[in-house]
């Protein structure tokens, strides 16, 4: 798992962000960790990137919010469409 991990990085531009124990538990406790491991590498790392560079705690967790919220919603990518992670539709 590794290794897939990092070669699905390897091509990332900028620096790999590592992942904050406090967003890790976030995911998990929200159950999206799977739709967060299912999008490109680049939106991982710069969703990490985004919410650790806010220096207010409470700028950090509204940006994790968002982030949590989107992964559930799917077809969302900070804010804008996104339709290759849009989730099926139940009837």
């Amino acid at each position: 798992m590794t290794q897939e991990i990092d070669d699905k990085f390897a091509n990332l531009q900028r620096d790999i962000q590592p992942m904050p124990d406090f967003i890790r538990e976030a995911l998990a406790k929200n159950g999206v960790m799977d739709d967060y491991l299912a999008r490109p590498a680049y939106q991982q790392n710069d969703y990490l990137s985004w919410i650790t560079r806010a220096k207010q705690e409470e700028t950090q967790q509204k940006r994790l919010n968002q982030m949590i919220n989107e992964l559930k919603k799917g077809g969302v990518y900070m804010k804008m469409k996104h339709p290759l992670s849009q989730k099926p539709t139940s009837n």
